[in-house]
């Protein structure tokens, strides 16, 4: 059983691509070096990641089937289910036959399955865009939390740095240890442990509490549906919107503040 091990990278697995490509061999897996597990009777290869091979299988994917399949292949690598290689190599191994025409055979089990997982990752991409709930911290800087089903904190970032282009911040994925920090100029991915603490601004809390007390005004409770509530915003994000987290509600009516801007929301 021939295995190319990789290093997990996105880059990485284009490199084994094109190695396949010219060594004319097909691995029968190709695994990150974490998932991989040594086994007796595998052959194993490492593939040593190559920006510029990555590039051009890339490229190639992009002029010789489509640009739409190229971010397909790139959608189902940040989805993280198991077999993503395999099937990301499957699907642009029938794209180099097909050409242009691949993503009209859904009625290939590898095309419709990259169109399934693709689909799911842009749908979550999207739906996070409204759901980032940014705090601000000391020293002006807001901070978000996150915690998607898919790896799309590189999707969304650039969302964030065109809003948010006058503002420092970090969007901080914690299922992950990964964060995006924008300085007002680039965005830039590092990895980043969850903080045991949180020095939050008095302002933003502020407007926090108003923000919480606007939401619960406008609830209509003798229609309260959670089962509903539910079906349009899965419980599994609650846990980071400011709205939904009774405990954050900080409200003093003696403080003496001044608002500068409010709790920022995206939809």
């Amino acid at each position: 059983m021939l295995v190319y091990i990789y290093d997990g990278s996105f880059p990485g697995l284009l490199t084994a691509i094109y190695e396949s490509y010219y060594r004319r061999e097909k691995p029968e897996e190709i695994l990150a070096q974490d998932q991989w597990q040594h086994t007796l009777f595998a052959q194993e290869v490492v593939i040593k990641t190559d920006e510029k091979k990555a590039d051009k299988v890339y490229q190639a994917i992009k002029d010789k089937i489509s640009g739409f399949a190229a971010r397909n292949a790139y959608c189902v690598f940040l989805a993280e289910v198991p077999g993503a290689e395999m099937l990301i190599y499957n699907y642009l191994s029938r794209g180099w036959k097909l050409g242009a025409k691949l993503d009209f055979h859904l009625a290939d089990e590898a095309v419709l399955q990259v169109h399934t997982v693709a689909k799911k990752v842009r749908q979550e991409a999207h739906r996070m865009l409204g759901l980032v709930r940014f705090r601000l911290l000391k020293h002006e800087l807001y901070y978000a939390q996150i915690e998607p089903d898919h790896n799309i904190l590189q999707m969304i970032s650039p969302h964030f740095a065109r809003r948010m282009a006058d503002q420092n911040w970090i969007i901080h994925d914690v299922k992950r240890g990964l964060a995006a920090v924008y300085n007002q100029v680039e965005w830039v991915l590092t990895p980043l442990e969850r903080p045991k603490t949180i020095s939050l601004d008095e302002t933003g809390l502020f407007y926090e509490s108003l923000w919480q007390k606007y939401f619960s005004s406008i609830a209509i409770k003798s229609r309260k549906n959670l089962r509903l509530q539910r079906s349009f915003l899965p419980k599994r994000y609650w846990k980071h919107l400011v709205e939904m987290d009774e405990s954050r509600s900080r409200f003093a009516e003696s403080s003496v503040l001044s608002p500068q801007s409010p709790v920022k929301t995206y939809k």
